[in-house]
């Protein structure tokens, strides 16, 4: 596969899971591969790529960084990324 059809593919997974989400509102987190990484942050595992997440209320999700997993966990500046992204935003 090349590199353009891989982004393709990342892009197409992408799409999946927010249109999951729409779908299913905050409940179908439940059904998704996520986990928790410190305190309110949460990321969606979609095979190797990572996106980094804030429920803010029941109502609410913010999707605040994608990176593509490097090594066994996020990298220690993607993480970083999002949390500055969610105190920012009020979210943290």
């Amino acid at each position: 596969m090349t590199n353009a059809s891989k982004s393709i593919a990342d892009e197409t997974k992408y799409r999946k899971v927010k249109s999951f989400i729409k779908s299913h509102g905050i409940t179908g987190f439940k059904e998704l591969n996520t986990r928790q990484l410190k305190g309110k942050l949460w990321e969606i595992k979609i095979s190797q790529n990572r996106i980094m997440y804030v429920i803010a209320d029941s109502e609410s999700v913010y999707f605040l960084h994608a990176c593509k997993k490097q090594k066994g966990k996020a990298e220690k500046f993607e993480l970083d990324k999002a949390i500055k992204r969610a105190k920012s935003s009020g979210l943290l």
